[in-house]
């Protein structure tokens, strides 16, 4: 069993480490940088999550800044996280931060219903009908963040947000082999997310993801 499960975490982790890489998405069409929820301190970012956002921004700037001659190129942000209450709003906050760091509101859409890496995926393809993505979490959780987007035919690459030491970095690592793991299963039956909902066009505006909330 173990041998089982050890060789699928080195599958996962072989298969995508080529798409790993700083700034290093060449598409020249449309293309989202989606960030990935990791917790709150109350109502600020934790600094893993923190840590992703401030590499979002960093994308996100690098890539307007290599774009200048293709005006009609569009680059958006998807911040996806828990929303499963009132009181706890991952994707607001991540949305403020990044709005107080100068990215614009309309550019910033939010996913309310990430409630995994798995479901966050499925959505930005099926719910936003995003094609070229730019993944935004620590290199550890890019390999099986990276599998499920080619499990579903998405056109991903990998942006490692900073590689610094977390307070349970040792039981993060166990745990994400287990994650690779049933990640893994999940690929191969494509089971639907917790909750899908309607189409949100990553043509028009940001703010149609809001919530009744004002950036």
């Amino acid at each position: 069993m173990l041998v089982f499960v050890l060789g699928i975490n080195f599958y996962v982790k072989g298969s995508t480490k080529d798409d790993i890489s700083e700034y290093a998405f060449k598409s020249e069409g449309d293309c989202s940088i989606l960030v990935l929820g990791a917790g709150l301190f109350g109502d600020k970012p934790s600094p893993m999550l923190k840590d992703r956002l401030d590499k979002a921004f960093r994308v996100y700037n690098n890539i307007k800044s290599n774009n200048v001659a293709n005006t009609s190129r569009r680059i958006t942000i998807i911040v996806s996280g828990d929303h499963g209450t009132k009181e706890y709003d991952e994707v607001t906050v991540m949305k403020k931060y990044l709005v107080q760091k100068g990215v614009p509101s309309s550019d910033i859409f939010m996913d309310h219903a990430g409630f995994s890496s798995y479901d966050s995926i499925y959505r930005a393809k099926e719910i936003f009908g995003a094609k070229n993505i730019v993944i935004v979490t620590q290199k550890y959780h890019l390999y099986r963040c990276l599998y499920i987007a080619k499990s579903l035919g998405i056109s991903a690459y990998g942006e490692p947000a900073e590689d610094i030491s977390y307070v349970g970095d040792t039981y993060r690592e166990i745990r994400e082999i287990i994650a690779r793991n049933k990640d893994f299963i999940k690929c191969i039956f494509k089971p639907l997310p917790k909750f899908l909902g309607e189409k949100i066009s990553l043509d028009g505006y940001g703010d149609v993801t809001d919530d009744g909330v004002e950036f």
